[in-house]
């Protein structure tokens, strides 16, 4: 195995992050607004374009990340010859607890999932890659094909542990044709995904007091299989999302333009909790909660997209790390890190 750069951050997952994080929000604002259902051509579009590109495809890339930081957690403080075991118990209790709070406020969050399903996959540390691979992508088919959304990430984080191994991110510029390879390939099985879920995508008004049983019958199946279709497809598209990103990050004009999403995603944690506590000012701020459209949630999220964009970029011009990033560290290590930055800082860890 090749040596692990200790203090190296691999830019390009801080990219996916911020990536992930966009679509995460799309999905999160209903619930938190507690937004009726849509009734109006607008909103009826709106949803469909959720469910078709957004819903199960963002927090499917979260989740795999998460999988790739863990990896690569371990394999940093074991080079250091730091108790790896012990710190990422640690790192994963405060996660556990933070998102037993968080979860009083956003009963949708992912935290105390992934922490559960960090501690579950710790043995998997020591097993062979290609194993984990295969587990994972066992696990994620049956998982994915039978709607079983909430215990999907345990697969991802497995295949993203299993990414680490393979060392993918750290040598995407000498696997570039591969990964194009596999990106075109994710695309056209996105492509038949995406036909397949739109034959069976709902009449948009239906009077139920003038339609047969057959009709009936008929609406009742596309209303359940358009959004399960869609959750079975969506790791294909989510590594299409992946494999595009990783490619257009090799050109460095992208890396300027897409430059926003590298801070935003190196304070994922922040940005996250920041989501949520952000809906619930403005709703209740502006008495939007139950009396908002579901188009109208899309303002919102553009808005927040802007200030914690801004947040993040000049936050990480003065500090290390973002505030909910530094105190996960302090109770990770036992210690107080510094947060300010300096000029002869190097870059931290992943």
């Amino acid at each position: 195995m090749q040596p692990i750069e200790l203090n190296k951050r691999i830019d390009t997952l801080d990219y996916l992050r911020g990536f992930a994080l966009l679509g995460i929000i799309l999905v999160n604002i209903p619930g938190l607004m507690l937004i009726n259902l849509p009734d109006t051509s607008v909103d009826i579009a709106y949803d469909r374009f959720l469910t078709l590109f957004v819903e199960g495809k963002f927090f499917t890339i979260f989740s795999f990340l998460f999988g790739v930081g863990f990896y690569i957690f371990i394999s940093r403080a074991m080079a250091k010859n730091e108790n790896a075991y012990r710190l990422f118990i640690r790192r994963i209790i405060i996660l556990l607890l933070i998102g037993l709070v968080h979860f009083y406020f956003q009963p949708g969050e992912a935290l105390t999932i992934y922490a559960i399903f960090g501690l579950i996959a710790l043995p998997f540390y020591k097993v062979r890659k290609e194993i984990n691979l295969t587990i994972g992508l066992i696990l994620l088919a049956v998982t994915a094909y039978f709607g079983i959304k909430i215990v999907m990430p345990f697969p991802l984080i497995l295949l993203g542990l299993a990414a680490g191994q393979y060392r993918i991110f750290e040598k995407i510029h000498d696997n570039r044709k591969s990964i194009c390879i596999f990106t075109v390939i994710m695309f056209f099985i996105s492509i038949g995904g995406l036909l397949h879920q739109w034959h069976y995508v709902p009449d948009a008004m239906v009077d139920f007091n003038n339609i047969t049983e057959d009709e009936y019958a008929k609406h009742v199946t596309n209303v359940e299989q358009f959004p399960l279709i869609g959750l079975q497809f969506s790791p294909f598209v989510s590594a299409f999302y992946v494999g595009l990103l990783m490619l257009l990050l090799q050109l460095p004009i992208f890396q300027v333009l897409l430059s926003p999403l590298k801070d935003y995603g190196r304070m994922a944690l922040t940005n996250y909790l920041g989501q949520t506590a952000l809906i619930l000012i403005i709703g209740n701020a502006f008495h939007l909660i139950e009396n908002i459209r579901l188009v109208q949630s899309l303002w919102i999220c553009i808005g927040i997209y802007i200030f914690q964009l801004l947040f993040s970029k000049i936050w990480l011009k003065f500090f290390k790390f973002g505030p909910f990033e530094w105190f996960w560290r302090m109770g990770t290590y036992w210690t107080v890190p510094s947060l300010l930055k300096t000029s002869t800082n190097s870059k931290e860890r992943q």
